[in-house]
């Protein structure tokens, strides 16, 4: 049996198991000799595209090999479902063939190969490169070029002639990075773009906007000044539009008419303020010291904005915004740095002092984007019998391995339906490692990394390095889908599930901010030392109380807690343990000192297992608030959960809801730039269904999920904390 068949139907015993569905939507065929796709399809009463789309191994007019079991829908509501699920093939790649990172096109065009032309000579035509031509008509990798074929051709974003001056040495100079400087700090002080100072650059990664302190660039001298001097007076040219007066235009400068007739002696021989004339306007610039990340935010005009859009946006008035940034006087263009204030507030977000738009994923993708994706997870297909349908649910159900994988891969199909709703075409692959190292290399081996826009898994360590090594030599990101920690340097890796430092730095913040006079007492036992010291390093005023642990035995001293309690303030309690008896102990202990009298509120800054453990009382937590850091919140009844229920006739648990969101995500990323790294930089927090995701690189470590939850259990029901 072909390995996407025995997942499919090993998906349906593990919505089965989870769920204890009463109705079966689908039923397996097993081709005898002489058996057609169009005879089985008349067999079941359904027709032959039903049976392609439940079957995506098998293609029509293929000749069906005997016992190959096919998937079949029951009913015309599992032909329904079988419908919904198309998933359109593309193929698609974000490397050139050495690797390196391209640019996104930014539209398309046709071209119809002519008698004689070569690949090498439409991409000089073009002024692309060869491989540019390939990666978007996958065929040419299986076919040579045919005189009248229909080529897609990709046109890139060109640096403007005006934004890039002439390679001139003497129009030139060194700028050598300061601290606390970035490129956009940096593309302020010269007056330029941030593409045409990569332009001059071409040394400067594209993979991330790092710079290094005493690095050096060579950008365009300052006409009227050096960098290094700035104080001094400049002017600004301005052509006065229609209808201009002198009111206006010290309105808009700040600057006295006296001043400007002064400067500017041709208004008074022609008689005033004339359309089209071309005045000097005095400037002064702010010196080049002072431009960085600790004084100023920095944004980066979008193309179509305009003065009063921005003044909008930012809540400040024009000539706030010109007073910052003088050269806005002559006219805003797109890819211009504005300089704006550090304590700049709206619907943005910051990074590094960079101003970032809030993008919504979903208007803003690219159809033309085709992302193809690989799932490499242990469905353990080499341990199951699929003959014998009890054995295997019995597996589902004990194997942790197994039922995260088919719980990742059914949210993961139906992100796959809802991607493919909004019109953009995916090609996916997935394969069965079989939480094999040997297993993952055979994989990576017969594929050809390159092409994959995106690699989803391994589950196992040893495998996940495996992948992402072999990846990262072609420059494809791997998304780690639960918590991961490598010794490796792995800079193509995407760590999805929010790190346990993360989460208690989270935790902590939140109490520091939401503190006001409230008594800390800190509960952790010999593991959680450094934790404790963690907090009582940022809460110096807070007590602690010992754990006692014997060979069999763990808890506390009731009286000493007794004796720390205040009630005269509320008292926040924090357990730092991992040991199941010592929350079920501390946690009956302060249930019981909960009163009128004394108010205690139970806090930990690592929710593991043992607080979930079936002898610790949730209407205990309840009554304490009880209070923490998570990476998932609990699903309502939203569109995906509708639509997952559609589906697979059952409510998803926590499994499938991480890999709808998950792979919803990832592929609203690729489908608004095809380049997972390059989406990262603008992207900033996306929510979904439970989980969040919010991607900052980490130097050659990899890109790390930052986002979480802060929940409270209360009145029986866990919510967001205030």
């Amino acid at each position: 049996m072909n390995q996407f068949l025995k997942i499919g139907f090993t998906l349906l015993l593990f919505v089965f198991v989870g769920c204890k569905a009463s109705a079966q939507k689908f039923t397996t065929h097993a081709v005898k000799k002489g058996e057609t796709l169009v005879s089985i399809a008349k067999q079941y009463r359904v027709d032959t595209e039903t049976i392609l789309k439940l079957n995506k191994e098998i293609k029509d007019g293929d000749n069906l090999r005997v016992n190959t079991i096919l998937v079949i829908p029951k009913d015309g509501k599992a032909k329904a479902v079988a419908e919904q699920s198309t998933v359109k093939t593309a193929s698609s790649s974000v490397q050139n063939n050495k690797g390196e990172t391209q640019e996104e096109p930014i539209g398309f065009t046709s071209y119809t190969v002519k008698k004689r032309e070569t690949l090498y000579s439409i991409a000089k035509r073009f002024h692309i490169g060869t491989e540019d031509i390939k990666k978007y008509n996958p065929e040419l990798y299986s076919s040579q070029l045919k005189r009248k074929m229909t080529l897609k051709i990709p046109k890139y974003k060109r640096v403007k002639p005006e934004d890039v001056l002439e390679i001139n040495e003497d129009d030139f100079e060194t700028y050598t990075v300061l601290p606390k400087e970035t490129r956009w700090s940096i593309a302020y002080k010269y007056g330029i773009t941030v593409d045409s100072m990569e332009v001059l650059n071409p040394e400067l990664s594209k993979a991330n906007d790092y710079l290094a302190v005493g690095q050096e660039l060579k950008l365009p001298k300052i006409a009227g000044s050096t960098v290094e001097n700035q104080e001094t007076q400049l002017y600004l040219s301005y052509t006065v539009p229609p209808k201009m007066n002198f009111f206006q235009l010290e309105q808009k400068f700040g600057v006295k008419s006296d001043e400007v007739v002064r400067l500017n002696p041709e208004i008074q021989e022609r008689g005033g303020l004339k359309e089209g004339m071309v005045i000097r306007i005095p400037q002064k610039k702010i010196a080049s010291g002072e431009i960085n990340t600790e004084n100023y935010n920095f944004y980066e005009v979008k193309p179509k904005q305009t003065e009063f859009s921005l003044t909008r946006k930012f809540g400040i008035s024009y000539k706030e915004l010109l007073e910052l940034n003088p050269d806005l006087a002559q006219g805003l263009k797109a890819g211009m740095v504005l300089k704006l204030p550090k304590d700049q507030k709206g619907d943005f977000e910051i990074r590094n002092s960079l101003v970032l738009d809030k993008i919504n994923l979903i208007d803003s993708i690219n159809v033309q984007n085709r992302p193809k994706l690989m799932f490499l997870l242990p469905f353990r297909l080499d341990k199951l019998d699929l003959s014998d349908k009890d054995r295997v649910a019995n597996t589902i159900d004990k194997r942790n391995s197994l039922k995260y994988s088919l719980g990742l891969y059914s949210g993961a199909l139906v992100a796959l339906d809802s991607i493919a709703d909004l019109g953009v075409s995916v090609d996916v692959k997935t394969f069965d490692n079989q939480l094999s190292l040997e297993k993952t290399k055979e994989i990576l081996q017969k594929e050809n990394l390159a092409s994959y826009s995106a690699i989803v898994g391994p589950l196992d360590v040893p495998s996940l390095k495996e992948a992402a090594v072999r990846a990262g030599g072609k420059r494809v990101p791997l998304v780690a889908p639960i918590p991961a920690k490598s010794d490796l340097s792995l800079a193509n890796v995407f760590f999805s599930y929010t790190s346990e430092e993360l989460l208690r730095e989270r935790m902590i913040g939140y109490t520091l901010e939401k503190r006001t006079d409230q008594h800390i007492i800190v509960i952790a036992d010999d593991k959680n030392q450094g934790v404790k010291g963690q907090l009582l390093a940022t809460f110096a005023d807070a007590d602690t109380l010992k754990v006692t642990q014997e060979e069999k035995n763990i808890g506390i001293n009731i009286d000493k807690l007794t004796r720390l309690l205040s009630d005269k303030t509320e008292n926040w309690v924090f357990v730092e343990t991992d040991n199941f008896k010592l929350v079920s102990s501390v946690t009956s202990i302060l249930n019981s000192l909960n009163t009128e009298e004394v108010k205690v509120r139970m806090f930990t800054t690592d929710k593991n297992s043992a607080f979930d453990n079936e002898v610790i009382s949730n209407a205990h937590l309840s009554n304490l608030r009880f209070t923490y850091p998570s990476v998932y919140k609990a699903v309502s009844a939203d569109a995906f959960f509708k639509r997952y229920e559609k589906r697979f006739g059952s409510a998803p648990d926590r499994y499938a809801v991480r890999g709808f969101d998950l792979t919803f995500d990832l592929l609203l990323r690729l489908a608004y730039k095809n380049n997972l790294m390059e989406a990262s930089k603008t992207v900033g927090e996306t929510e979904y269904s439970g989980n969040k995701f919010d991607y900052e690189r980490n130097g050659a470590s990899g890109y790390f999920n930052r986002s979480s939850y802060i929940l409270t259990m209360e009145d029986l029901r866990i919510k967001e904390a205030e």
